[in-house]
């Protein structure tokens, strides 16, 4: 589309709307990107809100736009996307491009998160400097508030918001949200606005107008003290905003990097406050905010790219004393490298994971929600050095990182208990649960973690007044050229003013903190000891079951003298509660106590001790398959232990279709035509002759016998006692009757067609060959009863 076709900027937008449902998308982009170049800013300004919402959606979700969340490589529009919204690609070229004028975008504050939306409907100015000094206040009331964002602000925010917007899968859509465009767009924004080497490239448009805003009278007064910056030059850079035209030109570009991240973290994470939380406590509240496991997937991309940023801060930065930081020139990405993920994310991951633990589903998808908290809790894995590779058992965690461990204190040890308390509730049979703990184990258990952990709880337990009061050994005295408050006595008050900053940043006031190597979580802990060893049992003994049922399948069952149940597997039993996945699960918790008994300082003795009195409290035989009940006149009834039982997966009940058999669902392993076919048949037969089958079989003698090996349900007396079923259930009497239902079995039908095949190799015809299968399978049913007893007790 040439420039000089449209003389007016409507025509553009006019066009440019008709294009978008009729060109295929690689035109649209040829077009758009000629128009990029040969527009001049003013005309650009007016297509802008458009463009972006056809690319990333509209903020309600009625418009899905390019579909970035479910457009993956394979598609053919992959690369064209990719290649439009890089970001040095056409789409940030128009951002910049505006981005040199003074052009604003309006976003109402209704689709910002909750805790934000809320500040100011009430009035109150937000923590996140992003939204100061940009609400426009409409004549028609404070119901219709807006934000006035500049164009690289209000680009980010609807790429950021892509994410949260509810979307429907498209029909037939089969992958993974972590391959996605959208996926992939953010880790490459992150390298490039977040860069561990380096600064951020300069925009193409530099203009002061674009970037310079005048900081917000909050930001500047922003404290850093118990955030690891000791210096006060970096109030005045005020790296929360823009710089000015005259500072150091690596500040005129920092200004993006601040913007992309405060987006991203409110955007993904902001959903819950402090005060939310707490009233998100009591059931009858409703959740403000879910997020999805592709959520928590970007969420988790975010919190390895900032580890990395932070971790690529230069050796002499990261060592220089405070007086020399006020004296040394240091880059103001630098100085963001310092701050990045104690001011900007902390508390609102907490927040938001602490929701995550307490909300998700017990299945496994949490492992999503779980390996976010570890990246976190392990910046050390992200520093970008070549070491020789060790198992991460052997690991030991560096000195150096004693201080992240103090300042994030909470999100080991509370979210250690959370999890705690959600494992107790989950399935632990299934491969996939054990797992998850087996993780948590593991990285817990690393040499040096606990014990900075324990450091870090006895820091926050001490009391303050003794630390004032406190006057260390074999340091000058004020004669002597010291100090009453010595160095290192600073140091500690400094280090306890960290931790105890933190904890109550996170948990309030009057939060009561709870020891992660306390008494109380000790038992905690000993208590999944011993979940994880009945899971381990149950493990064992699924596996053993399903050996058994294995080898009792021999070739005869081809023949029909092999076991008829094919109800016979382990109740409830899923694909990964079997085979291989079984024995994985016994891997798993193995390895899980055996780390757990490190970090808990458990000896052998101790635990040998726990699983043994777990082993002679159980009883023997099947009646530890079943939950624990209780015996009523209608049968069995659940006891609160017996749900808890279930609920954990340590004890199932054996459950066996108790309805009619000839009523079954068709198997795949059946013809449906014949199975119909013979249900009527046979229901015709017992109709009319069920009185004579029921005289039959009620004879004591050999023909009763015979009579009821053929007509009876052997079974079903069995069968109704493995569940809790009602008493008249139980009392049925099951009247004999005839089955045709195994002749529709495609094995029956194979096997008759071979012997029909094999007759007339030997010259019978059909009659003859019909005569002898029946002949053999009266002769069976003779053998079967006159020594089938016998069979079954050997």
């Amino acid at each position: 589309m040439a420039a000089q076709t449209l003389q007016q900027p409507s025509f553009l937008l006019a066009n440019l709307k008709a294009d978008s449902t009729t060109k295929p998308l690689l035109h649209r982009c040829q077009d758009l990107v000629k128009i990029i170049d040969e527009y001049p800013a003013k005309e650009l300004h007016l297509i802008f809100p458009w463009l972006v919402e056809s690319v990333f959606g509209s903020l309600d979700g009625v418009i899905a736009g390019w579909n970035l969340r479910f457009l993956h490589s394979r598609s053919n529009e992959y690369n064209i996307v990719m290649e439009f919204l890089n970001p040095s690609g056409p789409m940030m070229k128009l951002v910049y491009k505006l981005q040199a004028e003074e052009y604003k975008y309006e976003i109402p504050v209704n689709y910002l998160p909750g805790p934000v939306k809320a500040c100011i409907q009430e009035g109150v100015l937000p923590d996140c400097p992003l939204f100061h000094n940009k609400l426009q206040f409409p004549l028609s009331g404070l119901l219709t508030l807006n934000l006035a964002l500049n164009p690289f602000e209000f680009y980010m925010f609807n790429f950021a918001y892509c994410l949260i917007t509810p979307k429907n899968h498209p029909q037939g859509y089969h992958g993974s949200s972590t391959d996605s465009a959208y996926f992939v767009l953010v880790d490459t924004y992150l390298k490039y606005f977040l860069p561990g080497e380096g600064n951020v490239p300069p925009s193409p448009f530099s203009d002061s107008r674009g970037s310079v805003t005048a900081p917000s009278p909050r930001s500047s007064s922003v404290s850093f003290a118990g955030y690891g910056v000791h210096s006060p030059s970096l109030l005045k850079h005020h790296i929360f905003h823009q710089p000015t035209v005259n500072a150091d030109p690596s500040a005129q570009e920092i200004w993006r990097t601040e913007t992309l991240l405060q987006m991203f973290v409110e955007i993904w994470l902001h959903h819950y406050s402090l005060d939310m939380y707490q009233k998100l406590q009591s059931p009858q509240v409703k959740e403000p905010f879910s997020p999805t496991e592709e959520h928590v997937l970007v969420v988790r991309l975010l919190v390895k790219h900032l580890h990395a940023f932070s971790n690529s801060l230069k050796p002499e930065q990261l060592s220089s004393s405070p007086s020399a930081h006020s004296h040394t020139h240091t880059s103001p990405l630098e100085e963001f490298k310092r701050v990045v993920v104690q001011r900007f994310v902390q508390q609102k991951l907490y927040l938001f994971l602490q929701h995550c633990f307490g909300h998700w589903p017990l299945d496994a998808s949490f492992r999503a929600v779980l390996e976010t908290w570890l990246s976190y809790i392990q910046p050390w894995r992200y520093t970008g050095e070549k070491t020789n590779p060790q198992p991460d058992q052997s690991r030991t965690v560096p000195d150096k990182w004693e201080s992240f461990v103090q300042e994030n204190l909470l999100m080991y040890t509370k979210l250690f208990q959370v999890f705690l308390n959600r494992t107790v509730r989950t399935d632990l049979v299934n491969a996939k649960n054990a797992l998850m703990v087996f993780r948590v184990a593991k990285v817990f258990a690393q040499p040096n973690l606990a014990e900075m952990i324990q450091k870090g709880e006895q820091l926050f337990l001490e009391p303050e007044h003794v630390l004032h009061h406190r006057q260390p050994r074999g340091y000058l005295t004020p004669n002597q050229g010291g100090s009453f408050l010595s160095s290192r006595q600073r140091v500690m008050t400094d280090v306890v003013f960290k931790v105890k900053s933190h904890v109550y940043a996170l948990e309030g006031q009057d939060c009561q903190y709870k020891q992660m190597f306390g008494t109380e979580l000790r038992g905690g802990v000993m208590k999944l000891i011993q979940i994880i060893a009945q899971a381990r049992q149950t493990a064992k003994r699924i596996s053993d079951h399903s050996n058994e049922v294995s080898a009792n399948t021999s070739f005869l069952s081809w023949f029909g003298m092999g076991s008829s149940d094919h109800n016979n597997t382990f109740a409830g039993a899923e694909p990964e509660e079997s085979g291989e996945c079984l024995k994985k699960t016994h891997e798993f918790l193995e390895r899980a106590l055996e780390n757990l008994c490190q970090i808990f300082k458990l000896n052998q003795g101790q635990l040998t001790q726990l699983i043994s009195n777990l082993s002679s409290s159980q009883d023997d035989g099947s009646s530890k398959q079943l939950p624990d009940c209780i015996q009523s006149e209608n049968g069995l009834i659940l006891t609160d232990l017996g749900r808890r039982q279930i609920i954990s997966g340590l004890r199932r009940f054996d459950i066996h279709y108790q309805g009619d058999p000839e009523l079954q669902p068709i198997r795949s392993y059946e013809n449906a035509l014949l199975v119909r076919l013979f249900y009527k048949i046979s229901s015709l037969v017992n109709e009319r002759f069920g009185g004579h089958m029921s005289a039959l079989c009620s004879r004591p003698d050999f023909l009763g016998r015979l009579g009821r090996h053929y007509f009876a349900d052997h079974d079903s007396a069995t069968k109704l006692k493995h569940s809790p079923v009602s008493r008249w259930m139980l009392e049925r009497n099951r009247q004999p009757r005839l089955s045709l239902r195994p002749l529709a079995s495609y094995r029956t039908i194979l096997m008759l067609l071979l012997f029909y095949m094999f007759g007339a190799l030997l010259s019978f015809g059909p009659i003859s060959s019909t005569l002898l299968i029946l002949t053999g399978g009266f002769l069976y049913g003779l053998f079967m009863t006159l020594f089938g007893d016998k069979l079954k007790t050997h």
